[in-house]
């Protein structure tokens, strides 16, 4: 699944693969066989969370 913010260049995106158990598989949508970065479940939700909640800087 690609970020709902991704537009059709490419750009800076990442893919998740949701429904695996007790993970979220993550990985740059450029380089679909590149590395992936497995998060726990609860942790990928903190993390989403603090996004939408603006914890985090805006990227210049």
């Amino acid at each position: 699944m690609k970020s709902s913010y991704s537009g059709d260049n490419g750009g800076n995106c990442i893919e998740v693969a949701p429904g695996i158990p007790d993970a979220v598989p993550v990985r740059d949508s450029k380089d679909p066989h590149g590395p992936v970065l497995v998060f726990p479940t609860g942790g990928w939700s903190s993390f989403v969370a603090a996004l939408k909640g603006g914890e985090f800087p805006a990227a210049v």
